[in-house]
């Protein structure tokens, strides 16, 4: 339950509607109650079984007093008026009018009550859904190599549409159907204590009997929300590898993966469905047989004349009691919906109880601005037990431009990867202007630097929105200027709404050179003091490569930049190059330096000139 009560806790700044709820709530019982209780003068008038001594006890008008016997006595005061004035036929009608007043104000209240708790419903599921939605943009990047990113999509969308349908919707059963058997009882046993007690000895049994179905439901719902997350995984790893997919033919094969896993998931969810459908069913089932036991029970002691209730009492009893038996399988319906509800919960919250890694220090030191350099000193890196940096030492000064080279998998990105606290440093320390960027706040950390990686990360939206991303009240005369700095103007002016095209998925509509311009112009327009570029020319052609290259040269102008490069020919102007292999530096100095020596980085530059 405790997962349960963290749910309701989201619904805490929302208390204020709980008053009215429950007003609302209660007047529709009690309306819906009166319905039936108001059959038994209808039989009255239909048994002829209105007594001549209640003329006498009812024909005075009685004070006002809030109670039970005030209303009764109001009610067959104005009842046995209007049967001596108009008759059995009159009587009829009189209570008819009543009884369909009385549905429509229990109808309006019920409606009344909906809209108070489909607001609350609303605000709950938006705070937990913005509650994850900001945990997992505050996770550090290992996160998301560790997580399938379809579970996390899944978590986020399928999980909380879930807990909506389930659980949030409960409050409904929680609150009013408890309510709602709790008056009815008190009217039933008011009506009579003896049969009333027969019941309430009978009903624990099916309560125990729907509780041994639904428990066995949360195991299964695990596995089915599980299994949805991998479905919406293969989704997107298929979505966005189709050219791979048609290119090797390997339709099949992820045919046959996602076949698979649906196979799954539809197994998981009949199981689910074989428990959850038995529920309902034989709460109903025993709900009637409840009912035929006060049949007999009740209509043994009616028929003996040693029971307290008349013919037209005992079959208004046997109509009140069989309105319990609605409430009471919402209460097992809802119960067993609840256990699908809870595994979506503990999905969620298993998120949002995961702490990043990557955190501000108690008291972090904000920095405005750059002044002297960046210091690795001693810097070691391992992913778990894979050990990718080992004591990394280099100083990068205000204004000066460092270039990483080397083979492939050398650890070059993730010495990247550590300056904006991506990742932390396994051991060794990372210093700017003298200060551990560990001490400093992330945020003011990250607005020193600017970024372009090999893939230009774009959003579906406009050429503006995408250059001024993360920027607030930018003007459009600014996105210009960036944009004729990184070369990309001449091309936006000739998309057909400049620069306010949308650009589509990732970009989709633009060449790689275009999509790698636009991520600069980004970077021109935040003007950071520091340039992280990870490999920002290997993926284009020769043309659009001379076209970013240029670019980056005018944006890398009396800035302080850190560049890993692919191709050798663009970072030769570099005041220092780290040649880096297997996680160490193996080589460093100047191009004209290295070239001289018979090492990696003549070796990698001979094979690229052939």
């Amino acid at each position: 339950m405790d997962t349960y009560f963290r749910i309701l806790s989201f619904a805490k700044p929302y208390r204020r509607y709980f008053p009215i709820y429950v007003i609302y709530t209660l007047l529709a019982i009690i309306f819906g109650l009166l319905n039936f209780t108001l059959l038994k003068p209808l039989f009255d008038v239909i048994f002829e079984q209105v007594q001549p001594g209640d003329l006498d006890k009812y024909l005075q008008k009685p004070s006002f007093s809030f109670s039970i016997d005030y209303f009764l006595h109001i009610f067959n005061y104005y009842f046995l008026q209007t049967s001596a004035t108009y008759g059995k036929f009159g009587t009829l009608v009189y209570v008819c009018i009543i009884i369909v007043t009385s549905v429509f104000l229990s109808n309006l209240f019920t409606y009344l009550s909906g809209v108070v708790l489909a607001k609350v419903r609303a605000e709950i599921i938006k705070k937990m859904r913005m509650n994850i939605f900001e945990q997992v943009s505050q996770m550090h990047i290992g996160y998301f190599s560790n997580e399938r990113k379809g579970d996390l999509m899944s978590k986020m969308t399928n999980d909380i549409q879930e807990v909506e349908n389930s659980i949030v919707q409960s409050l409904r059963v929680v609150f009013k159907e408890p309510v709602t058997i709790l008056l009815y009882f008190a009217v039933l046993f008011f009506m009579s204590f003896k049969l009333t007690l027969f019941t309430i000895l009978i009903i624990p049994i099916s309560g125990a009997i729907i509780g041994g179905i639904t428990k066995r439901l949360k195991k299964k719902a695990v596995e089915s929300q599980e299994s949805l997350g991998r479905i919406v995984n293969i989704l997107d790893e298929t979505i966005g590898g189709m050219r791979v997919i048609k290119a090797f033919g390997a339709q099949k094969y992820v045919r046959s993966k996602f076949d698979k896993e649906t196979d799954f998931y539809s197994d998981v969810n009949i199981s689910m469905a074989r428990k959850n459908e038995l529920a309902s069913p034989t709460s109903q089932f025993l709900g009637v047989l409840v009912v035929a036991g006060i049949l007999v029970y009740g209509g043994y002691l009616v028929l003996s004349n040693t029971s307290d209730l008349g013919a037209s009492d005992f079959i208004t009893y046997i109509i009140i009691f069989t309105q319990v038996l609605n409430p009471a399988k919402e209460i097992s319906k809802a119960t067993s919906s609840i256990q699908r509800g809870l595994a979506s919960a503990d999905r969620i919250f298993e998120v949002v109880d995961t702490p990043s890694a990557i955190q501000n220090s108690p008291n972090p030191v904000r920095v405005s601005q750059f002044n002297e350099a960046i210091v690795f000193e001693n810097v070691s890196f391992s992913y778990e037990k894979e050990m990718v940096l080992k004591d990394i030492n280099f100083i990068l000064e205000k204004g000066k431009t460092i270039a990483l080279v080397g083979p492939s998998g050398g650890g070059k990105s993730t010495i990247a990867d550590l300056l904006p606290r991506f990742y932390d440093p396994s051991a060794g320390k990372i210093s700017l202007d003298g200060t551990l960027i560990k001490e400093i706040e992330i945020n003011s950390l990250r607005d020193q630097m600017g970024i372009v990686t090999q893939e230009s990360i774009l959003f579906n939206d406009t050429v503006f929105n995408n250059i001024a991303f993360g920027l607030e009240g930018v003007s459009e005369e600014s996105v210009i200027e960036a944009a004729k700095i990184a070369n990309a103007h001449e091309f936006i002016v000739q998309m057909e709404n400049g620069y306010h095209t949308s650009i589509g998925e990732r970009g989709s509509k633009l060449s790689g050179g275009q999509r790698q311009r636009l991520s600069i112009a980004r970077a021109v327009l935040k003007n950071p003091p520091i340039l992280i570029l990870d490999e920002a020319t290997s993926a284009l052609d020769s043309q659009s490569e001379k076209l970013v290259q240029e670019a980056l040269t005018n944006l890398m102008t009396n800035r302080t930049t850190l560049v890993i490069a692919h191709r050798l020919s663009t970072i030769q102007h570099a005041d220092e190059i780290l040649v880096i292999k297997k996680g160490k530096i193996v080589q460093r100095g100047t191009h004209q330096q290295l070239m001289e020596e018979d090492g990696l980085y003549r070796n990698l530059s001979t094979m690229q000139s052939v």
